[in-house]
């Protein structure tokens, strides 16, 4: 998605208009899925799917007014009174956006905004530079939501189908785009990153994109059928969920994770974190993660393929299902065969300039670097 030279390119601009346009087309089907459960009497399922829909969508709010503020603090600009009335215009400016649950996408229309200038009017070389900035935010603040929104609403929706025996276009259509979105998010998040380490001015090519991309796919798709089980054993299965996010929340702690400014966002990233190594693996930390990520797969190998062997030894019953034999089928080669495509990665794709996959921690003060008139960009919309 970049040149050699290192610029946004046209491109880069229309994937991010396919990421915006992923994004609606989640949160629309959710919500219709939503209504549709209510008008139809299912209110725990409307309940819960609004749940998910509103807790991906407040905590990017939250991450994205921080960013903001941060930006705000950082840029140059007039000092004195002026600045001061300014600042609060801003602020204020920014909870009502927030407020209204459009922060998110008033980034994206930023980023649009701006990059579109500078691709199609030939923007300078410092232009670019804060381009990427702008999508390393934006960028991660969909991660956020695609695993604190998408992927449990496809938990969630999958549950409903398999254990209640309710079906619908709809759901299927939900289902798709969730996936969809989180397949477009993991292989954007992972590139855009990959830009924004220092000394980077391009991404490995296709085939690796494709492989990791895969990889993860594969491994997300395996867990989530996994977890599914678990559920249709017995619905507090997911109190056990609950220990593996405190575990992954505990280790964040443990390995002083430092990608916020304050102390109460740099908990709820480390919760989230937490939340995100329910289903994946996902290093929070600029340093080899060989030992860790072992460990991970190993555990969550045993977890997914237990899952399985459980269901079937405590309820014989579910063996006469039409989904258990093809979901088991596919849990086991979806793990196999994308921890084979994590070692071909790592092993002989992975470029040797960058160290870690997954590495945000730090990259928020790479970003900051290269968009220190963020604010002022986000005043003249």
């Amino acid at each position: 998605t970049m040149s050699p030279s290192g610029e946004f390119t046209k491109f880069r601009w229309i994937c991010t208009v396919f990421g915006l346009l992923f994004s609606v087309a989640d949160i629309a089907s959710d919500l219709l899925l939503c209504v549709q459960y209510g008008l139809t009497g299912h209110i725990a399922w409307c309940a819960l799917t609004l749940l998910f829909i509103l807790s991906g969508s407040v905590f990017c709010q939250v991450f994205s007014f921080a960013w903001f503020m941060d930006d705000s603090t950082s840029s140059d600009g007039p000092s004195g009174a002026s600045r001061d009335q300014q600042t609060r215009r801003c602020t204020a400016y920014l909870v009502v956006v927030h407020m209204l649950q459009m922060g998110f996408f008033t980034r994206y229309y930023q980023l649009l905004k701006v990059s579109f200038k500078a691709v199609w009017c030939q923007g300078s070389t410092e232009c670019h530079k804060k381009l990427f900035g702008l999508a390393a935010d934006l960028s991660m603040l969909r991660l956020f939501e695609t695993f604190l929104e998408s992927v449990p609403q496809l938990l969630l929706q999958l549950y409903i189908m398999l254990e209640h025996q309710h079906r619908s276009t709809l759901q299927y259509i939900s289902m798709v785009v969730s996936f969809l979105n989180i397949a477009w998010t993991t292989a954007d998040f992972w590139r855009c990153f990959r830009r924004s380490l220092p000394g980077m001015n391009e991404v490995p090519g296709g085939i690796s994109t494709a492989v990791y991309l895969l990889y993860k796919v594969l491994t997300i798709t395996a867990r989530i059928l996994s977890l599914s089980l678990f559920i249709l054993l017995d619905r507090f299965s997911v109190l056990a969920f609950a220990v593996v996010w405190f575990l992954g929340f505990v280790w964040a702690h443990v390995v002083k994770t430092s990608f916020c400014t304050s102390a109460w966002t740099e908990e709820l990233y480390r919760a989230i974190v937490g939340f995100i190594l329910v289903f994946t693996f996902f290093n929070v930390k600029g340093k080899n993660t060989k030992m860790s990520m072992t460990v991970y797969y190993a555990l969550i190998t045993v977890q997914n393929f237990t899952a399985p062997a459980l269901l079937m030894l405590l309820n014989p019953s579910v063996e006469e299902t039409d989904f258990f034999l093809p979901m088991t089928i596919v849990i086991v080669v979806a793990h196999i065969l994308g921890l084979e495509l994590l070692i071909l990665y790592y092993g002989l794709l992975h470029p040797q300039k960058m160290r870690v996959p997954d590495e945000v921690d730090g990259m928020r003060a790479t970003a900051k670097s290269a968009t220190e008139t963020r604010l002022q960009q986000f005043l003249r919309m």
